[in-house]
């Protein structure tokens, strides 16, 4: 897949801030009818395609775990000789931060609290009640969301960092749709998730203001309002703005690390200071249940004594995690360059599942002792308004005020972790996958998500698009499984190729070093001697360039179209194939540490100072493939080159 250069004129970003000013123009103006209007779609989905939402959650989740754990989990997320970008903390604390983090301090009391009161069936308030309580809270928050987020990952991923596809949605229909993704169907698809995404993290932080003002209102008796929430929202834009223009690195790395450590101590505190022996046998208890009963948990349509709560709360939650999968699994992917499959898979996964289980298990099953051994007033408090739990949860602990204000400040950093991170991925959309944009436009973005949160809190349209964003959930729900169906099959292709071109490729070489009569003395010198930069540079530049340049010359007279292109300290050539895959050989100048020969390499004092070496490395699309050409002669090289656009027609006969 060729990279294209989008700019603004490109119809992503007219399209897409126009439909939102109309929505949130429809919202604002006729806020009831419009909610009326989407909760029937909604109503009408549940009723008749709840099935569908179960069976596409399922099958997402089955095919991520084969992905994972099957031969395709050694493919790289970028050339084979790629290294991640961020550290496993690093990773896990982003992770954290735009998937769930906020869900966490919102639902962690509340929702095990509101199961254990109006479970799905049986007796509220008893002994099954609580167990069913935590066992739902699971599998809303537990493997099938992340499955869903790591999916879409893990197509953008692969297409954009191994195939060098754009970092877009229309991506990862390139193996159904090839170069129509670069047309109309695409752009309708990145719409789509700009709308999706804008939406849905403006939804959330107009609903999630009332957690911060409540939080606010008890440390300082701050009043909760309307003004106060608009104020609110103000802040929390112009802090994601700083952080947005920032850049990744600085900002959503460093906030999402910062939350990361707080959560921890905060999760820890309520350990320590409450029942730790009882919470953690609850721990290891409540995941037990949740895995003894997944497979009936995850087919269960209450089929046979039909009942709301279904449509209610797990399709309600399906739809939400698919509608937001866009976003969350767009940045997902942005952080995952370099990890190989089986890495993507396990961190996603399990992971955040198994932060969360801890999660919920301490705050929930803390709440729901609480309100067995003190009576009914936090539960009260919860059904009375939910933004309140985590606070009055915290006044059955000590430090109530100082705790509760650093829960204030992880809430906010969380509203500005998810803010900069929708920014970042609908800048990434609307510009073709292209995050280096000018400033402007990641403020744009920024702005347009505080500028919908506000103007919805005021008008009272929160409702309307919330539900029309879950709503939204049904089509992409069949997107997503052709996605995961393309996927499958663009792996199963570069498995092949692989198996095909790694038929020992340094033997390879080697046997065309042999077959240039090379004497036995310059291939001694070849493999021993330890070559500066500019060796290796003038090499690439004179006998590798030479050769690349016979070839292509001799493969454009046989109607070829190939191309050699130097750029600083490499040379490649490239042999297009129409619609098919191109083939590219490219050499890089690589540096490696010095080897310690034991004491047989004299050292100097230069040597001293330089403490590598370089090579000329030979690289094809997969990256790079562990062998130096130094010294090779033009026909070597050229016999090489011959040898791997041999191995490239075999594939393409393969796949065909």
């Amino acid at each position: 897949m060729k990279n294209f250069k989008r700019t603004l004129k490109n119809p992503v970003f007219f399209v897409s801030s126009i439909l939102l000013f109309a929505l949130v123009a429809l919202a604002s103006i006729a806020p009831g009818a419009t909610e009326s209007l989407f909760s029937s779609i909604q109503e009408r989905i549940v009723g008749n395609a709840g099935w569908f939402y179960v069976l596409t959650v399922a099958i997402i989740l089955l095919c991520t775990l084969y992905l994972g754990y099957s031969r395709f989990g050694e493919i790289k997320l970028g050339p084979d000789h790629s290294q991640p970008d961020y550290s496993l903390p690093s990773w896990f604390a982003m992770l954290f931060s735009a998937g769930i983090g906020i869900g966490l301090l919102f639902f962690g009391v509340a929702e095990p609290v509101m199961h254990y009161l109006n479970p799905p069936k049986g007796e509220p308030g008893d002994i099954h009640a609580a167990k069913e309580a935590l066992n739902l809270t699971f599998f809303h928050w537990g493997l099938h969301a992340w499955a869903i987020y790591a999916i879409v990952g893990l197509a953008l991923a692969y297409y954009g960092y191994r195939h060098g596809a754009p970092l877009t949605l229309r991506s990862t229909l390139y193996p159904l749709l090839g170069k129509r993704i670069y047309g109309p169907i695409g752009d309708s698809v990145d719409i789509f998730a700009v709308l999706g995404t804008i939406l849905g993290v403006a939804t959330s932080l107009g609903y999630g203001v009332s957690q911060i003002n409540a939080g606010l209102g008890y440390l300082i008796d701050l009043p909760e309002s309307t003004l106060t929430q608009l104020v609110i929202i103000v802040v929390i834009t112009a802090c994601a703005m700083i952080s947005v223009m920032s850049g990744l690195d600085k900002g959503i790395r460093r906030l999402s690390e910062i939350n990361m450590i707080l959560a921890l101590a905060l999760l820890l505190f309520v350990i320590v200071l409450g029942s730790t022996v009882h919470i953690i046998q609850m721990i290891v208890q409540n995941t037990g249940n949740y895995l003894s009963q997944l497979v009936e948990k995850t087919f269960n349509l209450y089929a046979y004594d039909p009942t709301d709560w279904m449509g209610g709360w797990t399709i309600f939650y399906w739809g939400w995690w698919i509608s937001w999968s866009p976003f969350v699994g767009m940045f997902i992917a942005r952080i995952s360059r370099g990890r190989t499959i089986r890495q993507f898979v396990s961190g996603v996964l399990f992971v955040p599942a198994g932060f969360t289980f801890i999660w919920m298990t301490t705050f929930g099953n803390s709440a729901i002792d609480i309100i067995n051994n003190e009576g009914m007033a936090l539960a009260n408090a919860i059904d009375e308004n939910n933004a309140v739990a985590l606070f009055k949860f915290l006044e059955h602990f000590p430090m109530t005020e100082f705790i509760s204000g650093i829960c204030v400040v992880m809430i906010v950093i969380f509203f500005v972790t998810s803010a900069d991170s929708g920014a970042l991925v609908v800048n990434m959309l609307s510009s073709g996958g292209n995050d280096n944009t000018p400033t402007w436009l990641r403020v744009y973005w920024t702005s347009m998500i505080g500028f919908i949160a506000g103007m919805l809190l005021v008008s009272g349209g929160l409702g309307a698009l919330q539900t029309a964003t879950i709503a939204s959930a049904f089509p992409f729900a069949i997107i997503l499984l052709f996605v995961t169906a393309a996927l499958i099959k663009s792996l199963r292709i570069d498995l092949i190729k692989k198996q095909t071109i790694g038929q020992n490729a340094v033997n390879g070489a080697l046997v065309n070093l042999n077959s240039a009569q090379v004497h036995w003395h310059e291939r001694l010198d070849t493999i021993t001697q330890l070559p500066k930069a500019k060796a290796v540079e003038q090499f690439i530049e004179t006998t590798v360039k030479h050769a690349l340049d016979k070839v292509a010359e001799r493969m454009n007279k046989l109607g070829f179209d190939a191309n050699v292109e130097t750029r600083q300290r490499s040379c490649s050539i490239t042999v297009g194939h129409g619609p098919e895959i191109d083939f590219l050989y490219l050499v890089k100048l690589r540096y490696l540490d010095r080897p310690d020969f034991g004491g047989v390499h004299r050292h100097t004092k230069s040597d001293e100072q330089n403490e590598v070496y370089f090579r000329a490395d030979v690289y094809l699309r997969e990256g790079g493939q562990d062998y130096d050409l130094m010294g090779f002669s033009e026909e070597a090289i050229i016999n090489d080159v011959i040898d791997q656009y041999e191995r490239h027609r075999q594939f393409l006969d393969i796949i065909r």
